[in-house]
Order: structure tokens, then C-alpha cells, then sequence
């Protein structure tokens, strides 16, 4: 159930009425611990919910066409979701961690390539590449910052709840 809570969080929270720095959303945060910890015949719902919310922000929100490129960030998705898939036995800090930092690289590297070859934005060129890697840099630092935050929040609560939980059982209950 939390798993769901998140993604529709992380939906909800891409909104522009929810005020938020560009690309600090819990997007890859809410996709890893739902691979992680989600029902596997369900991987499609976060799917779908953060692909029909692109589409909603796209075309009535920012006005702009959808574009082939959008069909990279969905395969980003599925992957990041896959990737939440190696969290669900062997989870630790550091899995976890490496995890959303691949996610904030991948999403990177991916999706500013997507900007670069499918627009006109940039010259078809290595410099033009790099051009649009450089002015994505911004964006990087906040979705680094974003998927690093939301990621031990979301990984972290259900954590603490369990320490929180045991730490209130009555001792002794069976020597009375």
C-alpha cells in the first residue's frame, strides 16, 4: 500500500500548483521503492499513472507536442522500476544509495541525449552535445538532491516505523 501512496505522491507532486525547484520531484524515489517493495503483477500502475501524468503536463499544462523523445524518459521508467526490483531481498544503505544515484546519472544522460537528438535546440555535432549536457547541469544537481532526499525518506520511514514499533513492545510480557 505505501508503495502506491509514494507513486501517487510523486504524481501529484510534479504539478505546478505544488511549488517545487525544476526536476526536485520524488519521481525515480517513488519508482525504486516501488520495484523494491511493490506487487510485481502491479509494475504497470506507477507506469502508466507517471506516463498519463506526462502527458497531462506536455500537452495541457506546458502546451508543448509530444515527441519521440518522451519515449525515452518512459523507458526510463521501466528501467528504474527494474532496477528497484534488485532492492527487494538485499536491500542496504549503500545498494539503496547507489541505486538513486544511478537513477539521477541515468536520468541525466538519457533524457538530455533524448533533448539533444530529437530537437533543433542544438547542432547535430559532439559540441552540440556537450552543449546540451552542460545546460542540463542545473537540473542535474537538483534531481540528484531530489532522488538522494526523497529516496531515504521513502526507504527510511518504514525503517524507522519498525525500530519505533519494537521499541514500544512491552518487555517481560510473559514472566507476569
Amino acid at each position: 500500500m505505501l508503495a502506491y501512496l509514494f507513486v501517487i505522491f510523486a504524481v501529484v507532486a510534479r504539478m505546478p500548483r505544488m511549488p517545487h525547484p525544476w526536476n526536485f520531484t520524488p519521481v525515480a524515489a517513488a519508482l525504486l521503492y516501488f520495484g523494491a517493495r511493490g506487487s510485481r503483477r502491479q509494475m504497470w500502475v506507477p507506469f502508466a499513472l507517471l506516463a498519463a501524468s506526462d502527458v497531462i503536463l506536455t500537452k495541457f499544462v506546458y502546451s508543448y507536442p509530444l515527441t519521440w523523445d518522451q519515449l525515452v524518459v518512459w523507458a526510463w521508467y521501466a528501467a528504474i522500476l527494474l532496477l528497484g526490483t534488485r532492492l527487494s531481498e538485499n536491500a542496504n544503505w549503500l545498494r539503496i544509495g547507489g541505486a538513486a544515484l544511478a537513477s539521477s546519472i541515468s536520468f541525466f544522460v538519457v533524457s538530455n541525449f533524448a533533448v539533444w537528438a530529437s530537437g533543433s535546440m542544438y547542432p547535430k555535432t559532439m559540441s552540440g552535445l556537450m552543449t546540451c549536457y552542460a545546460a542540463g547541469l542545473p537540473f542535474f544537481r537538483r534531481t540528484l538532491a531530489g532522488d538522494m532526499l526523497f529516496t531515504a525518506v521513502m526507504f527510511g520511514l518504514p525503517a524507522a516505523a519498525k525500530v519505533i514499533a519494537r521499541s514500544h513492545k512491552p518487555q517481560g510480557a510473559a514472566a507476569a
